[in-house]
């Protein structure tokens, strides 16, 4: 059975890759037509496919929508002569695994090909588990806790207080909470305190009267109005205007609250749920948050944890948001190879699972194949590697996970001689390094090393650094 077709009315295309895929020992068949292609597909499957986009006939795309339709799981290179922005975003849209501009080096269209077969086996291999929607997803510790809470609230409708950083998904938990309560049937109205200009948020909250304002043509009913019966969610509270934190606390006090330009009490049977990102115990200390509104928000607090403090959850959440992304999309969910997993377990994630979220979705779109390399992660991630590279112990071997990710992002993009293009940065590591150990003693520095004095300054100048002593 062949592995790799190619396809391609251009007999000196095809005459290319059979004489490479042959010194390579990799099996394949060549066809002139994508019509040829898939009469073959009545009685044998290929591993990976090149195939070019415009041919008499049958063209590259056709092939290739009729290829994701009925073989999702076999990898398509699209080739074309035509290297312009409609050919790729096509090919992109059809679900290539890659894009192949004319003219290509041999040695990259091999790697391209190696990585297309080797995606077409774990194709084989793994079912993909069917998309799951579950509301909230935490198996560490500090999440269990938090679902415990929720739990345990569920028949209460006391006010209460979501702390966490930015992005740690506290609406996420708001609605959880309402979801579970006794008002679940009536609205859950969500307000970002800090996202509304202060002389807008009242109206927001509260309403107004027709001619309350210049501006106010007609009566408008504030979030409270609209939460009737169910529950407010308060983002960023500790954003909140100070004279609007008076009102607040008069309508979780009294009950009441008036439209703006309203004399009309109305009352409110509202559920309250605040958040915050801030320490509200500080901000009353500086007199920016009132303490006896604190009080009243506080009476149950439920603290967040922050992705840093639950990696446990990293993967777990991953293949969730990514195949939520597929479906999105329409398209088959990535995967993460074991080496990205890890990569992406260890990131920061300044943003939380907001930024997890966001780094899922962008792999969906932009990474190439089904299962991403670590190569192919967004390039906050890259780059986090290579600074915690610097901080790695005495020893370790993660340095070589950093450079095999470098030199496969290289060879990826097509990069030539790349030992080329690394040598001269490693040996100016090495130097910079062994001449801060010696204090500039290019003599000391040399021996470290293991070169002679002449030739540490010979690289010196090659390198176009500056010396340290002589």
């Amino acid at each position: 059975m062949a592995t790799v077709w190619i396809i391609d009315d251009d007999r000196s295309i095809r005459w290319v890759f059979e004489k490479a895929l042959a010194r390579e020992h990799i099996a394949h068949a060549t066809f002139p037509s994508a019509t040829e292609a898939l009469a073959r597909l009545d009685v044998e499957r290929p591993q990976a496919v090149v195939c070019d986009i415009r041919m008499p006939g049958e063209s590259g795309l056709n092939f290739l929508e009729l290829m994701k339709r009925e073989w999702p799981q076999i990898p398509v290179i699209i080739m074309t002569a035509h290297s312009d922005l409609d050919s790729a975003v096509s090919a992109f849209q059809g679900g290539a695994f890659e894009y192949l501009p004319k003219p290509f080096d041999v040695d990259a269209a091999i790697a391209l090909i190696r990585r297309a077969l080797a995606e077409g086996e774990r194709q084989e291999s793994v079912e993909v588990a069917p998309v799951q929607t579950p509301e909230m997803l935490g198996q560490a510790p500090a999440m269990q806790d938090v679902f415990r809470a929720i739990g345990r609230l569920s028949q209460s409708a006391a006010t209460v207080l979501i702390t966490g950083e930015s992005g740690a998904g506290k609406e996420l938990v708001a609605r959880a909470l309402h979801r579970h309560s006794p008002r679940s049937t009536k609205p859950f109205i969500a307000l970002n305190t800090a996202a509304i200009p202060k002389d807008l948020l009242e109206s927001e909250l509260f309403g107004h009267e027709r001619g309350a304002f210049t501006g106010a043509d007609a009566r408008r009913t504030g979030r409270f109005e609209q939460a009737e019966g169910g529950t407010l969610f308060l983002d960023e509270i500790g954003d909140m205007p100070f004279d609007l934190q008076t009102r607040l606390l008069r309508v979780l006090s009294d009950g009441f609250y008036y439209r703006v330009g309203g004399h009309q009490p109305i009352k409110a049977n509202v559920r309250v749920i605040a958040a915050t990102h801030q320490n509200l115990e500080n901000r009353v200390k500086d007199g920016q948050f009132r303490e006896d509104l604190f009080h009243r928000l506080n009476v149950i607090r439920l603290r967040l944890p922050s992705l840093r403090e639950r990696r446990e959850d990293i993967p777990l959440l991953a293949r969730h948001f990514l195949a939520r992304s597929a479906t999105d999309l329409g398209v088959e969910p990535k995967r993460l190879s074991d080496a990205a997993m890890q990569q992406l377990a260890s990131f920061a994630f300044p943003g939380n699972v907001r930024q997890l979220e966001n780094i899922c979705h962008w792999i969906s779109v932009m990474a190439p194949g089904q299962v991403v390399d670590m190569a192919d992660l967004p390039p906050e991630l890259l780059a986090s590697a290579e600074d915690s590279a610097t901080d790695l112990p005495s020893g370790s071997g993660n340095w070589r996970q950093q450079l095999a990710g470098e030199l496969a992002a290289r060879l990826q993009k097509g990069e030539q001689r790349v030992l080329d293009l690394l040598t001269p940065d490693f040996e100016r590591v090495a130097i910079e390094v062994a001449l801060a150990h010696t204090g500039g003693k290019r003599i000391e520095a040399a021996e470290l090393l293991g070169w002679g004095r002449n030739t540490l300054t010979r690289k010196i100048q090659e390198l176009g650094m500056d010396g340290g002593e002589q």
